[in-house]
Order: structure tokens, then C-alpha cells, then sequence
């Protein structure tokens, strides 16, 4: 038989920043706002939105780590990556960075169908943190670019429909609870990389689920999809996966003219902004983003994927310094066209108990023309023309050929990914075809998790250091409830209880542990947290200062795992001391942080706030006169513009603007 598809390794050269340490301090808040739709907005919302827009919002990003230890210096770095082709199409994919489809190259042409990064740069706009940008990334989870976009994933071969190989990646997603896998394959010579993607829900109970496809191609395109309407969040200010609005409303505007701009035209946007489009229910689901002179890519998808968007970063100077943030300068910006499982990235999908969810997307080039007589023409003559190449029965069939492939168990293991995934198939006796979570893949941060899970028991650390990850699912709540009250079980057992909304009780477990715990600077944290959460910034502040002390004569090393605690703890300690006009004592935290943590960007800017609470003004200023570059600022973030405006009256220099909104919000 004739191989229709190839799958071999490859290696991939990039400038790359490093990622450096995920932060060891439990994340018992948000890194941003959960958008909800005003009460009084909801009624003029379609029903299904209105119900979804509501469904289960994360609570916290328990049990997932904050990846925030990245920076700014790029140096020639390696990456394993997984390459499919047939003789049309190459796709390039990167399993130990969420999947990413890094590149999709149409041989004929020579034309490259994605926008690829020359670089990897993280930049804060993951759930978690570390995020890049480029190519085709999968989003599982929750409203926002997902917890895996710098994790690995596993892969593997798998026999493809046709007779041919698919390449298999998947993963336990941990903010849900939840096992996926992404099958990739090309049929023989055809022009579309074929997706399958299935998410199941093993659990007894509903959940709910959350998907966006995100494909970024150059900005200088103009984007289509089959609808005349879009959902568009008024006054945005969070941008890409993470749709935030200042008044919290969702407009329904008509595309592609609105407000006196065509929003087809990325470059034609002043500002970023997300169009989550109005697709009528009997039309095919595709999106494509076309050149002036009409050549570019199409995505389209059976239709379960039912949502079409179009994100723009806008003409502004914002914009702009985010594009360069993510890159560098001369490689051009880029705009993303995006597909998901409902109509906006505000809502979430009810699955049921012991049940999934899947569709096939497929991704290729189109030729059409990108204007015509009106909007309606250009998007029916775009339809056709993919009809042409690639009808919707066609796919329709596909998806239906995958299905039974789906369960095939994978062949040559070609990445590795997380041990998450193993332990929970242990817990339950789960048995999941297709992808499987194998035991050897259990490592040391899921040690004490087994031990709890076989022995009854979280097994006492051999050597002082900060605490491991905190497991926070239902189950493994209730074992930590009956396991033996050591102090590191009630640190876990509060974090645990504060996830699930059970603050008081959380409190309880951190103070009994105080009583007996060698190592009290986690614990205390997290009280000061609760303080905060519960407006007592005085006590706040004087438990952090405790648990920095306390922090500094624990730790035993300059290694990794404590300087990345030092720098986290000392983070919040300063922010925290600061907020009650305590210079004094911030001042002796930031003396006691790792020379190398004082010159990271993010604590330059840190030192420029010490500096002005000091009163030393021109110092703070002379801070900024001297440059840094703060890695991990949030997309849409204000702090460095706002800090400038309380030292001085002259314009924000360009360098440092990364305003995302109009200047009258």
C-alpha cells in the first residue's frame, strides 16, 4: 500500500527566551478579570448566549502553576518538532509547545499560509501566563489563550483513514478536568490538512467546555466569513483569547461597516478589537483571510464548531508595540482568525456526564477575490470557490471516516507530555481509547499525589523546600479531608477548599497549620491573601512581611526553585507593604532579593514604584531614562503608562506604550 502522508522528526532553530521557572506560589486569584455580562444586558441576548455566557467561570487557575519566570533575552535555541506532508502540503508542529501548528507551507506555491514568528518571544497572555504568538494554537479550557500554550503534549503515530498516518496529540487539560486529543493527517494529494479533535468527559457530572482554534496569518489581508452581523465587546480592553469590556456589554454591529471603518481590513481598525461573527445556523461554518491579490488561507470545520472570529490588534500606537513586543521588528504584523465551539469566547459549553464532543476542521489555501460589488458577493463567491476545492459534504464525510479512528491506540510514541493525565486514569479505573496515559509517564510532581491516592497519606518532604502543586478536583479534596492532619496536608487541604469557594474553612486549615508546621511562609501567604480578599490590608501586610522573613532564613540555595520563591514572594510582599505606605519595610524585602531578581524588567518598574513612594522622584524617573523591559506586562496593561503620568507631564515615550483602548475610556 502506498503511504499518502508522511510524519518525521525535525529540529527547529529559533531565537528564543527561555522560559525559566513556573511560579511555586499557589495562584488563589485570577492574573485577570473575568468578563460577565450585565444583568439588564442578558435579555437581549439569542437564549443558548445568554445561558452560556454564565455557565461555570473559572474560580481560579487551581491546579495550574503560574508560568510568569520567562524574560526578554533571546539566544539560538532548539525545538523538537513533528513534521506531516504529502506532496502538496507541509505542516510544521511543535508537540512541546501546546501543538502548535508552527507552519503550513502549500508546496505548489511555495506560499506560506500562516503568519510564522522568526522568534519565541513569551509574552503574558495565557490563562497562566506564558504565551506566543504564531501559527495555529488550540485553545481547551476556559475564556482565554489556554494553560497549555508553552506545556508539551503527547504524540504519536496513529493509522489514518485513507491508509495513511495521522499524527495524534493529546493531553488531560487540568482547569476542567478533562482528556483531549488533536488528529492531524493529509489525504493524498489533497490541499487541506485535515484536524479531528475530541474532548471527552469521564466524570459523573457535567462540565463545562471551552474551545477556539486561533490561526494567525498577516494583518495585511482581508478577513471573510458567511455572516452580516458580528458580536463586538464595547470598550475593549483585553485583547486575543481574553475578551474584557470596560461597560461589560456585548453590541451587535453589522459587518463588514461599522462606525465609519471596514472591520474586514485589519489595518482599518484604529484600536484592537475582537468581531465574534453572527454565522446564520444553515450556513457552513469557514473563515478566510485573503491578500489584495486574493490568494490565502481558508479554515473550515463540520458544524459543531460553531463560532467565527476575526481579532485585530489596530492600527494604534498600542498595537503596534504589541506586535513588536511579540516579535521583532521587520517581520510584520498579524491578526488572527479564530474558531470555536459557541459564538463568542464569553461562553462556555455544557458536556454531559460520560460523554464528548468532536468535529474535523480542515486548513488550506483559496483563490477568490477579496472586493467585489458588496459584501454579500465577495462572501458567496468566496463559498463557492471553497465549495469548489473542498465541498461541505466532503467534509461533512471525512469527519464521519475519522470517528472509528478515533479509539485506534497510537503506534511509535513520537513527544511526551504531562504525568497528570496517568494519575487521574488511576484514580478512576478510566479507560480512555486512543489516548493513552501510561504510568511511566508519572514523574516527581505527581509522587505525593500517588502516595495520597495509594497510601492514604501526603508522604513528609525529604528536604526543605517550597511546596509542590495542590490538587484541587472534588476527589482529591475529599482524600485530603481524610487523610492525617500534617501540616503540609491542611496547606494543601486549604488551598483545595479555597478553590472551591470554602474560604472560611481554608482560613481554618492555614491557622491549625501554623501550630506545627517547620516551614510557615507558604502558609502565612496565603492568609495574606485571604486578608486581602477580605479587605484587612494592615494584616495583609504585616503577614507578608513575616513570610518573607521567615522565607529568607528557610532557604537553602540559590538554586532555581528558591530564587523563583524568593522573587514571587517578595513580588507581593513589596505590592502588599506599598498599598499601606510602609516604605521602610518594602524597602528591606527589595534589598533582600536576588541581585539578579532586582534587574529582571518586572522588578525595575517594581523599584521605580519604591522609588516614587520614597519620594525620590527623579530616581524613579531616572529608572525609566535608563530602559528595561517589564516580560511579563499583560496585554492591554496601563501600569507602566500610569506610573510615567505621577513622574512627569511629558508624553509617554513610545517604547513604553502599550495602551490597548481609546483614550477616552
Amino acid at each position: 500500500m502506498v503511504i499518502v502522508t508522511t510524519i518525521r522528526r525535525e529540529v527547529l532553530t529559533l531565537p528564543a527566551a527561555q522560559l525559566g521557572p513556573d511560579n511555586p506560589l499557589p495562584p488563589l486569584r485570577l492574573l485577570h478579570e473575568v468578563h460577565r455580562i450585565d444583568a439588564r444586558d442578558r435579555d437581549e441576548l439569542p437564549r443558548d448566549m445568554a445561558r452560556q455566557v454564565d455557565y461555570e467561570p473559572l474560580r481560579s487557575l487551581l491546579p495550574v502553576r503560574v508560568r510568569d519566570g520567562y524574560g526578554r533575552t533571546r539566544e539560538p535555541r532548539q525545538f523538537d518538532a513533528l513534521v506531516i506532508e504529502n506532496d502538496r502540503l507541509r505542516a510544521t508542529v511543535l508537540p512541546g509547545l501546546g501543538g502548535r501548528v508552527a507552519s503550513l507551507l502549500h508546496k505548489p506555491t511555495g506560499r506560506e499560509l500562516l503568519y510564522r514568528n522568526p522568534v519565541f518571544q513569551p509574552a503574558n497572555f495565557a490563562l497562566n501566563g506564558a504565551w506566543f504568538s504564531g501559527g495555529i494554537e488550540w485553545n481547551i479550557g476556559a475564556t482565554g489563550h489556554t494553560t497549555l500554550s508553552c506545556s508539551p503534549l503527547h504524540a504519536a503515530r496513529v493509522p489514518a483513514p485513507d491508509g495513511g498516518e495521522m499524527l495524534r496529540l493529546w493531553e488531560w487539560e487540568r482547569l476542567r478536568d478533562l482528556p483531549f486529543q488533536i488528529d492531524l493527517w493529509l489525504p493524498r494529494h489533497s490541499d487541506f490538512l485535515h484536524v479531528g479533535v475530541r474532548i471527552r468527559n469521564p466524570h459523573e457530572r457535567p462540565v463545562p467546555v471551552y474551545w477556539w482554534s486561533n490561526i494567525a496569518v498577516p494583518e495585511e489581508r482581508r478577513v471573510l466569513a458567511p455572516a452580516q452581523e458580528a458580536w463586538l465587546p464595547h470598550c475593549l480592553k483585553g485583547v486575543g483569547g481574553t475578551p474584557i469590556s470596560y461597560e461589560r456589554r456585548l453590541r451587535r454591529v453589522p459587518v463588514p461597516a461599522y462606525d465609519g471603518i471596514d472591520c474586514s481590513y485589519p489595518l482599518q481598525n484604529p484600536y484592537a478589537a475582537d468581531y465574534f461573527y453572527e454565522v446564520p445556523q444553515e450556513r457552513r461554518r469557514w473563515i478566510a483571510a485573503l491578500d489584495d491579490s486574493g490568494h490565502g488561507l481558508v479554515q473550515t470545520s463540520t458544524d459543531v464548531l460553531r463560532g467565527r472570529k476575526l481579532f485585530v490588534w489596530g492600527a494604534g500606537s498600542g498595537g503596534r508595540r504589541w506586535q513588536n513586543w511579540l516579535t521583532e521588528p521587520g517581520s510584520g504584523g498579524y491578526c488572527e482568525i479564530q474558531a470555536g465551539l459557541a459564538r463568542t469566547q464569553l461562553e462556555h459549553v455544557r458536556l454531559d456526564a460520560e460523554s464528548e464532543v468532536s468535529w474535523t476542521e480542515a486548513y488550506g489555501p483559496l483563490d477568490t477575490s477579496p472586493t467585489g460589488s458588496s459584501w454579500s458577493a465577495v462572501v458567496d463567491a468566496a463559498e463557492a470557490r471553497l465549495e469548489a476545492v473542498l465541498p461541505r459534504a466532503d467534509v461533512d464525510a471525512a469527519h464521519a471516516a475519522w470517528k472509528p479512528y478515533a479509539d485506534t491506540e497510537p503506534g511509535e510514541v513520537l513527544a511526551t507530555g504531562s504525568g497528570w493525565g496517568a494519575l487521574e486514569v488511576l484514580r478512576a479505573d478510566l479507560k480512555l481509547p486512543g489516548t493513552p496515559f501510561d504510568e511511566s509517564t508519572l514523574g516527581d510532581p505527581q509522587e505525593p499525589w500517588l502516595h495520597l491516592l495509594r497510601a492514604g497519606s501526603l508522604p513528609e518532604p525529604r528536604r526543605v523546600r517550597p511546596p509542590g502543586e495542590t490538587l484541587v478536583a472534588p476527589h482529591w479534596r475529599d482524600m485530603l479531608e481524610t487523610a492525617p492532619a500534617t501540616p503540609l496536608t491542611e496547606y494543601h487541604l486549604g488551598v483545595a477548599q479555597w478553590h472551591h469557594g470554602d474560604r472560611a474553612q481554608a482560613v481554618r486549615s492555614w491557622e491549625r497549620a501554623l501550630e506545627l508546621a517547620p516551614s510557615i511562609w507558604p502558609l502565612l501567604r496565603c492568609l495574606a491573601v485571604a486578608d486581602q480578599e477580605a479587605g484587612n490590608d494592615e494584616r495583609a501586610a504585616d503577614r507578608y512581611a513575616d513570610a518573607f522573613d521567615d522565607l529568607c532564613h528557610e532557604r537553602r540555595d540559590d538554586s532555581e526553585r528558591w530564587t523563583a520563591a524568593t522573587a514571587a514572594l517578595g513580588r507581593e510582599a513589596i505590592e502588599a507593604l506599598l498599598a499601606v505606605r510602609r516604605t521602610d519595610q518594602a524597602r528591606a524585602v527589595w534589598e533582600r532579593l536576588h541581585p539578579a531578581t532586582r534587574e529582571r524588567g518586572r522588578f525595575r518598574l517594581i523599584e521605580a514604584h519604591l522609588l516614587l513612594a520614597e519620594g525620590r522622584q527623579e530616581e524613579a524617573l531616572d529608572v525609566f531614562r535608563a530602559g528595561f523591559e517589564a516580560a511579563d506586562l499583560r496585554e492591554g496593561a496601563e501600569a507602566v503608562g500610569r506610573l510615567w503620568a505621577r513622574l512627569t507631564d511629558e508624553p509617554l515615550p513610545e517604547h513604553y506604550d502599550f495602551r490597548m483602548r481609546p483614550p477616552e475610556v
